[in-house]
């Protein structure tokens, strides 16, 4: 047999775990999708429509930052460390308390010889 030629075995078991991982990745997705469906049904338990607006907006501008913002609203919820419903005003008070621990003000110094 030559290097270009492959048995039917070996095409069947490339197919199969091509297969394997397609079904995988579906069902990665599949649980992703999921579990942000379970978020966004908390989240509307937790949020004022306004604040939900909000959380939202920053989402598209900031989506990695929404999400910790929105797996540490539900956790504060469940333990019960914040009252339910979070205002917009109450966001907003987290957010600059987020912003302020989390901003390194950068500074530039230009030293002439």
């Amino acid at each position: 047999m030559s290097y270009n030629e492959v048995s039917d075995e070996e095409l069947e078991m490339i197919k199969r775990r091509k297969l394997l991982e397609y079904q995988r990745r579906l069902e990665e997705e599949r649980r992703r999708r999921q579990l942000e469906l379970q978020k966004q049904v908390v989240l509307r338990r937790i949020l004022t429509p306004e604040a939900r607006s909000r959380l939202a907006n920053l989402k598209l501008v900031r989506p990695e930052l929404a999400s910790l913002i929105e797996d540490q609203l539900i956790a504060l919820a469940q333990s019960g460390r914040i009252r339910v419903p979070v205002t917009d005003k109450e966001l907003k008070e987290l957010l600059v308390q987020i912003y302020e621990q989390t901003h390194r003000e950068t500074r530039i110094r230009i030293k002439r010889k």
